[in-house]
């Protein structure tokens, strides 16, 4: 072997053992993985009154801790809409309500609880949401707005006003307040994918953990 042959063949060592040292300095840290929250838990995940959104006996379940007046809340709801139309036979979405931000979400909850009784829980969910900005201030919320704007949305205000103040509406608000606190929620949305939190909080650990278990069906 030639003088030139060998510095050849030393440079290509060497630029073989740079580029895997590189990789092995910039790799990506392994992706976190989504495990079951514990048992004791589960059986606080979903209730039978809960509402749910999409098809009732979805395989898939996300669970959805949420308050009316969190403004997060608010931003996510697009994303869970956009993820119920593009698997409409496969996912549902169980809505447990957080009553982190005082008076205005509990009222507003209390309504959302009126709406699902009349059978109108959708469009005022919707209605409350788009119009957050107008009752859910927290520096100054506008209660009495709510009402206001459910009614608008197709809420007989009449009778919506009797529901809240009874003993059943009151006791789901209590059971998931204890709910809250069992599993342990510190912030709102809050989700779970077939009892699985999010490896990490974000719009795309979402959707990747609900094509993950949707995909799992695939192969059972």
């Amino acid at each position: 072997m030639n003088r030139k042959t060998l510095l050849l063949a030393i440079l290509t060592l060497v630029l073989a053992v740079f580029v895997a040292g590189a990789w092995f300095v910039s790799r990506p840290d392994p992706t976190p993985v989504a495990t079951a929250a514990p048992l004791e838990q589960q059986d606080r995940l979903v209730r039978s009154y809960s509402p749910i959104l999409g098809r009732e006996d979805a395989p898939v379940t996300i669970v959805e801790f949420f308050d009316p007046a969190c403004e997060a809340c608010r931003a996510f709801h697009p994303i869970v809409k956009q993820i119920l139309t593009q698997y409409p036979d496969d996912v549902r979405v169980v809505m447990r309500y957080t009553p982190f931000h005082g008076e205005g979400s509990e009222l507003a909850i209390k309504v959302l609880e009126a709406a699902r009784l009349q059978d109108v829980f959708v469009p005022v969910l919707e209605a409350l949401l788009e119009n957050q900005p107008a009752w859910a201030s927290h520096g100054a919320p506008a209660a009495e707005r709510i009402m206001e704007i459910a009614g608008a949305a197709g809420l007989d205000t009449a009778a919506a006003a009797d529901q809240i103040r009874s003993p059943s509406i009151v006791g789901v608000l209590n059971q998931d307040r204890a709910d809250v606190e069992a599993v342990g929620i510190q912030g709102t949305p809050t989700f779970f994918v077939n009892g699985k939190p999010l490896p990490e909080f974000g719009a795309e650990q979402l959707l990747s953990l609900v094509q993950a278990e949707v995909e799992a069906l695939a192969t059972n």
